[in-house]
């Protein structure tokens, strides 16, 4: 089972964990592949993605095709002989890369499979306001994420989690998964199940896209459970956003955190309510949110109470409807 030759791919920190727990437990990773290094922020630095940061520093072999069919790079990869290629955050895969290994391609997904297909599985499952979700390891095939399953481990949402905290706890479950999920293969327990068995189709499966700016717009007209899971959904990146505006100035804010006043009410949505010390709250359709921690454009991120230090909330208005 330690000498199976694994090729590992994936990019971001969410990645790095399982490739960690593969090296900790002995498994022989041959190789890993990443996205290419790229410019980032203002200054357009060069940057090396989490998992190659981590390989280079685990002396792993780095492949990093600009694109994954590109014959160099399909060469260098049957060169490899890999025995199995375990996925975790990473592109699609063409066929004739997924195909490759004789024990078949698997990949780690942050959900429930079938729920929740896509990019963004974490954010769309507290956005929604489940209460569990969990990871997923399947069979990668021609489709993104509908390959049969191997195993799924379910987890509780705590209600005033966010985004991520819970990525944090499924990155080390998934961890733990894709080790079980190897070690189930090579015993030659495991019996793939078809996603399509597991489907109620008189109801379709939540989907999980990327999330766009245009997902992050509160809209005030919502019931205030709403706004908060979007609040807990998007936190701590991209978060949820609006508009504090008056004659004079028009100023975007993102609220990290947030904690839902369900309450009958005569106000308008997006009417603003505050001591100028302690508090900040808005009226939703069915209660208000009260704020508790935020950052206005241009500025750090801030508790309501610092923020309120300097900033006089009641002289501006929220509007509804996006500015232009």
């Amino acid at each position: 089972m330690k000498n199976l030759r694994i090729v590992f791919m994936g990019t971001p920190e969410f990645a790095v964990t399982t490739l960690g727990s593969l090296l900790i437990n002995g498994f022989n990773v041959i190789s890993v592949v990443t996205a290419p290094d790229k410019p980032t922020g203002r200054g357009r630095k060069i940057t090396k993605s989490a998992v190659k940061n981590f390989a280079e520093f685990s002396k792993l072999p780095v492949l990093q095709p600009i694109s994954l069919k590109d014959p160099e790079f399909i060469s260098q990869l049957k060169g490899l002989n890999a025995d199995m290629f375990i996925v975790v955050a990473f592109r699609m895969l063409p066929a004739e890369v997924w195909k490759m290994p004789p024990l078949g391609t698997i990949n780690l997904h942050a959900s429930l499979l079938p729920e929740y297909r896509g990019a963004a599985p974490i954010n769309h499952a507290i956005i929604n306001g489940e209460s569990n979700t969990g990871v997923t390891t399947f069979m990668i095939d021609e489709k993104i994420d509908t390959g049969n399953i191997l195993l799924r481990e379910e987890v509780p949402i705590f209600p005033f989690e966010n985004a991520g905290d819970l990525h944090e706890r499924l990155m080390k479950l998934g961890a733990r998964l894709v080790i079980k999920t190897i070690e189930e293969i090579s015993e030659n327990k495991l019996k793939p199940l078809s996603q399509s068995d597991m489907i109620d189709h008189t109801n379709s499966p939540k989907p999980a896209p990327k999330i766009h700016p245009e997902d992050c717009i509160i809209d005030w007209n919502s019931d205030v459970t709403r706004i908060h899971n979007l609040v807990r959904g998007l936190s701590p990146y991209p978060c949820a956003r609006s508009w504090f505006k008056n004659d004079t100035a028009t100023l975007s804010f993102k609220i990290f955190s947030s904690q839902p006043e369900i309450e009958i009410h005569s106000f308008n949505p997006g009417a603003i309510f505050s001591d100028g010390k302690n508090y900040i709250k808005i009226s939703c359709k069915d209660g208000f949110l009260k704020i508790n921690s935020l950052q206005i454009e241009g500025k750090n991120r801030m508790n309501t109470t610092e923020f309120l230090n300097g900033f006089d909330v009641t002289k501006f208005t929220i509007p509804i409807i996006p500015p232009a």
